[in-house]
């Protein structure tokens, strides 16, 4: 039994505050090649998969040293944003291990009753966020005590994810030439979503162009060198969310750009969409293009992404208590 998210403390005995650990949730991925078929098989509902796309997946997981290293950084932030805030950090994956319905019972099991828990993306959408915040919801009625949970939806303007940002791009700006560094054009991305979450309201699309458009305020760029755009889409019978990257650069170099930075800004972490769709999929098509493009460093476990995390989890301990 629980109480539900952002329910408050109402079952609380007066002004006794609950023991409060903090939830950082994120995809998932697999530790090994060997992992890949059962990894595949969990983002699929149980479905089948094809035996193409295993051999697709492994593929790519194998270009980027063959395992995902989500879990590691994640559990490297965790411990230190325990450190900042002083509170138990646990990490739980969607579609891995450690599962979000394992990490919940572990939870409670060490005796936590109120969850402030955070998703690895800033962008809140119902097919994303929304699913991660269900899987919460289902593992609490699974446990047999009462647990509260401040579930943050969406933090993609939190200062100090904005500054990390902000400057790591300066950082990667520096590695072109200076006398054409006034004409590098930076990309914002983020992972793309099918259109129809459009017509339901899906916020994901609004909350990411205000994320791109503070970046630009604070780096300073004019509207002709900033560009928002959408990657990673997956190949279904229904249309995704764009432009994608890979329709802008043979844009972009038609017009005669040859210096690009993809920044992905859904993202906070490496994983496979930034080490292999970015880091190997996107460099090839761009020297195709005769375009140079660099990737600024994922904030990781950086203070910059500690600092964000630990704002958003006092603002939530506050209402808490």
């Amino acid at each position: 039994m629980h109480t539900g998210a952002n329910r408050g403390t109402r079952n609380r005995k007066a002004r006794q505050p609950a023991p409060t650990a903090v939830l950082l949730l994120a995809y998932g991925g697999p530790d090994s090649l060997d992992d890949i078929p059962a990894y595949l098989l969990d983002i699929r509902g149980g479905r089948e998969t094809p035996q193409h796309l295993i051999d697709e997946v492994t593929e790519r997981y194998r270009q980027i040293g063959g395992r995902s290293p989500l879990l590691e950084i994640t559990r490297s932030l965790a411990g230190k944003l325990s450190g900042r805030t002083g509170l138990p950090v646990y990490v739980g994956m969607r579609h891995w291990h450690p599962y979000i319905r394992d990490v919940v019972a572990q939870m409670v099991a060490d005796g936590v009753r109120h969850i402030v828990a955070i998703c690895m993306a800033p962008h809140y959408s119902a097919l994303s966020i929304g699913v991660y915040q269900e899987k919460l919801e289902a593992a609490l009625e699974a446990v047999e005590e009462d647990v509260s949970v401040s579930f943050v939806r969406s933090w993609g303007t939190q200062p100090e994810y904005l500054d990390g940002i902000a400057g790591h791009i300066r950082e990667t700006l520096v590695r072109f030439p200076e006398e054409v560094r006034h004409t590098v054009k930076v990309i914002f991305t983020a992972h793309s979503l099918p259109e129809f979450i459009l017509e339901r309201g899906d916020p994901y699309e609004a909350q990411l162009h205000e994320t791109a458009r503070l970046l630009a305020a604070r780096l300073n760029l004019p509207s002709d060198r900033w560009l928002f755009s959408y990657q990673s889409a997956a190949r279904t019978g229904v249309p995704w969310l764009g432009p994608q990257v890979e329709d802008l650069i043979p844009e972009l170099a038609a017009r005669g750009d040859r210096n690009l930075i993809i920044a992905p800004i859904g993202f906070v972490a490496d994983h496979l969409e930034v080490l292999y769709d970015i880091d190997i999929g996107m460099q090839e098509m761009a020297r195709k293009y005769g375009l140079r493009v660099e990737r600024p460093p994922m904030l990781n476990d950086s203070e910059p992404l500690v600092a964000a995390l630990a704002s958003l989890v006092d603002e939530r301990r506050r209402v808490a208590t």
